[in-house]
């Protein structure tokens, strides 16, 4: 996958478009990841004993990883990612604007 936890993103669609926030959580298999503070929903929950409140609670949902764009550090466009061996035979994400190594 070419973008992983902790990476910053921009969201290119939807209704938080425009706005940048870090990689929670990534689920490989349904192609999805889970935004800091974006995509925001709301869910009903009874009270579960003394464990949870009951109430509307606000929750972060999964997006789809084509509405995502890496964020790159070094030239600060949102970018496409690349990949290239390193010299030592290691592969490295790069930025697809800058050609500078991500990781």
């Amino acid at each position: 996958m070419k973008i992983r936890k902790n990476d910053t993103v921009v969201i290119i669609a939807g209704k938080d478009k425009g706005k940048s926030g870090k990689v929670r959580r990534v689920f490989p298999k349904k192609d999805k990841v889970v935004v800091e503070g974006l995509n925001m929903i709301k869910r009903h929950s009874r009270a579960r004993r003394a464990a949870r409140q009951a109430g509307i609670i606000e929750l972060e949902a999964p997006i789809h990883l084509s509405n995502v764009m890496l964020l790159c550090d070094k030239c600060g466009k949102s970018t496409r990612v690349g990949f290239r061996f390193l010299a030592d035979g290691k592969k490295a994400r790069i930025c697809k604007a800058c050609q500078e190594v991500i990781d």
